[in-house]
Order: structure tokens, then sequence, then C-alpha cells
């Protein structure tokens, strides 16, 4: 048997330990094996991507439970990919050729822009899947796919034909959100709304049948006057009922524009009288529909103003065409008053700009299966943790718009439609279209969409073509998805719906078609002060330095202690210390145990011959188990953390290792074989349980402490301790009622100021006589150099003292350290009466009373009572000392 080292050199152990279980195929699926199976898909990661703490706790909390499966028995699958990210990457790729060769993707071309770019993917995509690997995830690497596989690419494309044909996907020209810094369409579900402080500007619209007449429309964008097709007021709005049918003069690009009525508009908003501008505003849009409007676009696809007629705008950014367009209304007498304003702003979620709505011809899916995907989550085919992710899951459902799949770049899955070629270059929208996986048969003649589809639209299917019809067969449904709550309708919604809408399953029935059975979704990582984490804030560290400096398994283990299910997370790094110091608690435990003498892998205990400490121990690791079970059962990841460190720490090291102290450094033989037994039993059963959360050092430590023949990951899960034949009840109130009065004796050494390693003296005035077996015990965990028993102590004047279930418990002081504590007494006393005259001297000052703040008053005469009662104490036992 290899003897444990001194210290726990965690570097080594994981690095060994993957590599082992790497070779070994451990995380290899075998799709004909007889076991039940289970299934997760990983959320893609994007190939642009480096690891992250939310990528830490996304996957942490999925190697857990396919960890645990594997341990309970089942045939585990943990597929991983990459998710080709055609934004991101398109993005990161132009910015790196600006940067360092001075050219865009338009200078290059189509075919030699996506050489360059598949050249960045080889070098960057797998970047973060090594990244993984270093956290310890059991993911089948064999299996390992990407969304631009050619397979998933043609799977892709097959969907798209489907839907065409059956009228789901149609091409439109309609309102869309634009991305001006991305120059490409995002859908609704892509736009986050930010409140912005900005300026409502008053404008002066004259009336053109009666000179020197004006109506005011107040607006928050002065820079799209020149789109402005209409002014509208209220039908029922008796200020501008006159008006109605008559003309407004456009401020700048003077045109004569009609005064309608319609009953969107808002009366209490500002004037009551809007500018309509259909080209950019989805509500203006609807307006001029009713109204037979014309369509106007002032703004080029860099958010740029494309008017010409307005020299002074023209070509100018948006923002700062704002405050131009204000300066020429005011020069023109027409804007009357500007006022500070603030409202909410859609921005993309990818390029982090302000949208445009904006018409254009794109590439529309109208859902399918949305009544059946509502069904399967509220009847719980489906189940949703936490909960209430349920409601917001169903609102979206119900008010569910057709997605905008069409995207204005070139990274990506290409849309399968081609145009008819036309004799003028211009593309005429109702020219013929083909739809096809294969290009037309006589390819000259046609032009291919230039467009490439939203990376979502391929993910959507990431649950079943990611695998082969055997393993599908197999593995899907999967059992679990574990992702955040911000893509609930990018990405889990959709999922649910291809399910349903292409049923992939062993049959057409709705259990057989669902992408998954649960869903839990994790929390926002936010630093200690509740800020998002940000490169700009520095409060987001690198995961892989954190490994460096406490190990994957602390890093794993300390964060999951503080992932509250379904709440933001509060991170702060004294939490994986903590992690790496448990590891650390775990290795000194087990090197304690091999001190003396090798493991039994099947330990053999007899309860009629159990210490109390013993039946304690185990009848909490009973309770342990049971807790444990429950939180995984309700994806209580944080709960059974927490149970696993409260449980090794306190009960087992902190009192049982240091009770069966007494037994293993005692004379009797078969006791202290006893006590070695159910430590073997305790560290088996823990190891076990631990395992999933902390898989390199629980793998290290059964192997060398020969817990198992083969590696821990296919051990059974732990079963309780038979206790039946043993009557619990007085054994472990007695064994509370012990550690409770050793938790008295230790509190009374600290607050004497006496040294935990000091040996003391310790009477305990009891007439429970049966505890007299139990005081060498209580004398190791008390670090007592003596407990005496006496049931008439009479305890001299100064005396510590404290009141416990076996009776009073005095600490022995000498002369030596009367005098010490005399003396620190006094230094107490003296710094709490100081404290006591500053509080009590701003009470008494009228003007602090009444000028502060109600809360600091009353903490103030808080703390006068909080000084008053600490005061009377300590004086009270300084009279004790004379």
């Amino acid at each position: 048997m290899a003897e444990l080292s001194k210290a726990y050199e965690r570097q080594a152990v994981e690095e060994k330990w993957y590599a082992r279980w790497l070779a070994e195929g451990y995380f290899t699926a075998n799709p004909a094996s007889p076991k039940p199976p289970f299934s997760i898909v990983i959320p893609p990661p994007n190939i642009t991507g480096v690891l992250t703490l939310g990528h830490v706790l996304n996957n942490t909390i999925q190697d857990i439970l396919a960890r645990r499966a594997r341990m309970q028995g089942f045939e585990v699958l943990w597929l991983p990919g990459t998710d080709h990210a055609g934004i991101a990457t398109q993005t990161a790729v132009e910015k790196w050729l600006r940067k360092n060769e001075g050219v865009t993707r338009h200078d290059l071309g189509r075919e030699e822009f996506l050489r360059r770019v598949v050249d960045w993917q080889d070098k960057h995509g797998s970047i973060i899947i090594e990244q993984l690997k270093r956290l310890g995830c059991s993911c089948d690497w064999s299996r390992q796919r990407y969304t631009l596989d050619d397979a998933y690419v043609r799977a892709v494309q097959k969907v798209f034909v489907d839907l065409y044909r059956k009228g789901l996907i149609y091409r439109g020209r309609r309102m869309i959100n634009w991305d001006p810094a991305a120059q490409t369409a995002v859908s609704d579900e892509e736009v986050i709304s930010k409140p912005q402080k900005g300026n409502l500007y008053y404008v002066r619209y004259e009336i053109a049948e009666e000179r020197g007449r004006f109506i005011e429309v107040a607006t928050t964008r002065p820079e799209t006057i020149m789109a402005d097709t209409a002014v509208a007021a209220h039908p029922s709005d008796k200020r501008y009922v006159d008006l109605i049918g008559k003309h407004a003069w456009r401020p700048l690009a003077r045109e004569k524009l009609p005064i309608i009525a319609d009953e969107a508009i808002d009366p209490e908003f500002g004037t009551g009288v809007l500018k309509v501008t259909p080209a950019h505003d989805t509500l203006d849009f609807e307006i001029g529909q009713r109204h037979n409007l014309p369509v106007v676009d002032v703004l080029y696809p860099d958010g740029k103003i494309n008017c010409p007629v307005v020299p002074e705008l023209d070509g100018l950014d948006r923002f700062e065409a704002r405050k131009k367009a204000a300066e020429l209304l005011e020069e023109k007498g027409l804007l009357s008053k500007t006022e500070a304003y603030e409202n909410n702003v859609g921005f993309s979620q990818r390029s982090d700009v302000p949208i445009e709505p904006r018409i254009s011809e794109q590439w529309f899916l109208r859902y399918p299966k949305t009544k059946e995907a509502l069904a399967v989550v509220r009847d719980h085919l489906i189940r949703f943790f936490p909960a209430h992710w349920e409601r917001v899951y169903a609102q979206w459902l119900e008010n569910i718009r057709d997605w905008c799949i069409s995207r204005q770049i070139w990274w990506g899955h290409r849309i399968p439609a081609w145009y008819r070629k036309e004799k003028s270059e211009i593309r005429n929208p109702k020219s013929e279209i083909y739809v096809g996986v294969a290009p037309p048969a006589d390819p000259e003649n046609w032009t291919q969409d230039p467009d490439t589809l939203d990376t979502w639209f391929s993910s959507w299917l990431w649950a079943y073509e990611t695998m082969d019809e055997e393993t599908r067969k197999k593995f899907y449904p999967t059992s679990v998805l574990v992702t955040a709550p911000d893509i609930i309708f990018f990405w889990v919604a959709r999922m649910i719906i291809a399910g349903l809408e292409f049923k992939p399953g062993k049959s057409d029935r709705a259990e057989d078609s669902i992408p998954f059975h649960d869903v839990y979704f994790t929390g926002l990582i936010r630093d200690k002060h509740g800020r998002k984490m940000s490169k700009s804030l520095g409060n987001s560290p690198d995961p892989l330095e954190l490994i460096d400096k406490y190990g994957a398994d602390g890093l794993r283990f300390g964060l999951m202690r503080i992932a509250p299910s379904g709440q933001d997370i509060r991170f702060d790094e004294k939490q994986i210390q903590e992690g790496r110091n448990f590891a650390t608690k775990l290795w000194n435990a087990a090197r304690f145990r091999q001190m003396h003498g090798p493991s039994d892998a099947v330990p053999k205990i007899d309860n009629q011959h159990l210490s109390i400490y013993a039946i304690e121990v185990l009848a909490r690791l009973n309770d342990a188990i049971d807790a444990i079970d429950a939180g995984y059962r309700g994806y209580q990841f944080n709960a059974v953390a927490q149970r696993l460190y409260d449980f090794f720490w306190s009960d087992y090291c902190d009192w049982f290792i240091e009770a069966a102290k007494t037994e293993i450094f005692g004379n009797d033989a078969s006791r202290k074989k006893s006590a070695l037994a159910v430590m073997d039993v305790v560290l088996s059963t823990f190891l076990r349980l631990l395992h999933p959360f902390m898989p390199h050092i629980t793998e290290e430590l059964w192997s060398v402490l020969g817990l198992g023949k083969d590696s821990i990951q296919f051990a059974p899960p732990p079963e309780r301790t038979s206790l039946e034949d043993v009557d619990l009840t007085p054994k472990r109130r007695l064994v509370r009622d012990i550690y409770d009065t050793v938790q008295a004796g230790r509190n009374l050494r600290t607050e004497a100021k006496l040294l935990s390693n000091r040996k003391m003296r310790f009477i305990l005035r009891t007439n429970t006589k049966s505890i007299s077996a139990e005081i060498p015990t209580i004398a190791r965990l008390l670090n007592s150099e003596d407990v005496t028993l006496d049931p008439k102590y009479q305890a001299q004047a100064g005396n510590p003292v404290a009141v416990t279930p076996l009776g009073e418990i005095f600490l022995a002081v000498s002369a030596a350290d009367k005098a010490g504590e005399r003396a620190r007494l006094d230094k107490e006393i003296a710094k709490i009466e100081s404290e006591l005259r500053t509080v009590e001297g701003k009470l008494k000052n009228k003007s602090f009373v009444d000028r502060a703040p109600t809360a600091v008053v009353e903490e103030h005469r808080r703390r006068l009572k909080d000084f008053s009662e600490q005061l009377a104490k300590l004086r009270q036992a300084r009279e004790g000392l004379k």
C-alpha cells in the first residue's frame, strides 16, 4: 500500500487521474449497454470562448450529475461540443483583421474571409474544451460535436427546407431589430431593454392651412424627423380634434405631412401628439400600415444619417445627428424646450449598442407546436428547477412572435435558398425562389441567398442532432439540461418546440419527443458586492488561475457551497480557499487513519461493541445520506455541498476522531479495532458521497487506502449503516450532552483568554453517575489535564462556570490566571467606559439628535444599551476576582 504524502499535491493528483480516466475510457458511453440510460448534452460554448466562472458553475453541476449517475449504475452519456457562434466569431475575426492587416471582410471577399475564419477556428476553437478537461469534466470526448460538422449542417438545411415546405418559414419585408454595429438583423429575444438618460425635445410643426399656428410634438429622436410621414393625435383628444385632416410642415427636409387620428396615440405622453416615422419605430410602422403612409428610411445600415437634402446631418452618426438636429431646430425657432428624460432603450445582446427598428426583407419562422410546448411543461413531462421559471416560459409562449432567422453575416449556416438571376443587378423580391438541400440543377442561372441563419436556429436541434441513430435510441430524450435562465427563450423553449415538431424519439408520443425530462437553471455569478462580473470592472477572476492556486476540486467544491438553487451567487475567493482547505482536511484525516494500519475495503463492525461516539457518528452519517439524497432530488447542490462539509469537518473530524483517540491510543486492542473499522466505514461512505463534487482527491484516497479494487467512479452509492439493534435514543442523548458540555468548557477557556493548547483543569459538578466512564474522552476533547467529577464541589469566587446538560462545569483558574484575568478585565472595562462616554456625549447633544438621520440616532441608542450591559457584566466579573 502506498503511503500518503504529508501534504496534498493537488496538481500532480489531478493530472494523474484525469489522464488515467481518459486512457481507460471511463467517460465513453456504450449505446449497447444493458444499463439504464442517463444523458446530458452540454450547452455548447462558443468557439470564441474561454473558461469563465459561469462555465465552471454550469459544467461542475453537469459533472456532479454525470458522476453520481455512473455510481448509481446508469450508462452515462455526457455529450460535449461547441457552437460556431456566428456573430461573435465573425466579429472577433473582423476585429483581428482590421487591427493586424488593415482589411475588412469585404476587402477579402466571402470565400477568402471564410477561409480565414476556419483558420482562426482551428487555432482558438478547442481552447475552452481543454480548459473544461482541467476542471475534471467527465464528458464523452469521443463524441464531441460542433454546430458546423458536415452532418449537422445537412440536418439544419433539411429542417429549413422542411419548415419552408410546410409554410412555416417565409420571406417578407417587415419591421425587424437592426444591429448597426454587427450590421445584421437580430431576433426579439436578442434585444435587452436598458434604462437610458436622454432628452425629450419639444418640436413645433407649423400648420400648413393656418400660417403662424403650430402643433407641438415631444420626441426623443429629432434626428429622424426627416423620415416623418405624418403627425398623429388620439381621436378623442379635444385639443387637436379641429386639426385632424389638415397638414403640418415637417421642420427638417420641409414637406407637407397629413395630421391623422389613431387610437394607438397616448394622450398623456408629452403633448399627446406623435410624429409618425414608419421606417424607424415599430408602433409608427403599424400606424403607417393602417393609414397607408409612405416609408422613408434616413439611416444607413451602420447607423449614420442618409439624408442628402439636409447636408448638415447627412453622414453623421445617429447620436451626433441628434444633437445637431436639435441645434438646427433651435436656429429655426422650432425647438420650444428640452427636458431631461429617462426611458427604456433596446440594446443588441450581441454588440451592446442600441438597436434600430428597421424595415427589411428577412426570413421568418412561424413557430409550430407552441400549444404542445406549453402543455409538456404545464403537465410536468418536463420539470423546471426552480419551478418559478415555468411561469416565465409560459408567458413567452403565450405571447410568441415570429422568429427572424436570417442574419446578414457570412460565418454560419448559409440559407439554402436561391433566386433566379435577373437581367438587372437589382434582385426582384418577386423573382422565383428555389429552396432545397441540394443546389438547383442549373446553378449558373441562380444566385444563393447571401445571408446565414441565426446561430440559435442550429443549436435548437442540439439535443438530438448530436447523436447518431443508435445513440439516440438509447439516450434520447436526455435526462436533464443544466443552463442559465437568460437563454430560456433562445434555447430551452426552442429545443422543446423542435423536439415536438421533428419527433426524433422512438415514437411520436410527446414523452418520447421532448428533448429532456428536467431543466435546472443556474444563478448568475456576481462579485461579493453584488455587481455583475466584467473585465472592465476587474472583478472577474480567471478560473485557470484559481485552479492553479486551489486545485480543480477546491474550485468546484468552494463554488458549489455558495451556489443557492436558482439565486444569484455572491462570489468571494475566500470560499474557494475554503474548498482547498477542505481538501487538506480530508487528506489529513485519511493520513491519520493510514498511520494506524491498512484500511479494510469491507469493514466489519459489531453494533454491540461500538462506543457511544461511534454510534453517534454513524447515526449522523445516516442522516447525512438521507439529506444528500433529498438535496439531489431537488437539485439543491449547495445544500448537498454544505451537508458534506458539516458532516466531515465537524461531526467526523472535530468530534468523532478526537473522541476515538481515547480508544485508538488506549490499551484495549478490540476497542481500537472497532474504532478503526468505524473510520473505514465513514471514509468509504464519505468518499463516495463526495466524489461527484471532488473527483480527483476522492479517487486518489480510494485507491491508496485500498477501499475498492476498481475506480471510485463505478463504486455503488453508500447505503445507511444498520443500527436497528442499537438502543439509539439514550446513547445519542448522552453523546449530545457530552458534546454540549465540552463546548461549554471550551467557551469558558475562550472567554478567559486562555490558549486552546494550554492544559487546564475542569471540575464537573454532576449527579449523572454513568458519565464517569466517559471522563477520559471528555478530558481529551477539552484538552484538559484533568476533569474531576465532584457532585458537591464548591467553587471559589471568580471561578468561570457554565451550566450544561450534565451539570455545571467549572474552569479551575490559578492565582496567576486570576491576576491576568483581573488585568484583562481592567483593560476591557476602561475600553468600554471610553466607548460609553463617546456615545452618551453624542446623545446629550441636541443638535446631533435633531439633525442626524433617525437610523443613526437609533443605532447610537442601541450602542448605549449594549455598552451599559457589557460594562455591568465586566464589573461583576471583576468584583468576583477580589
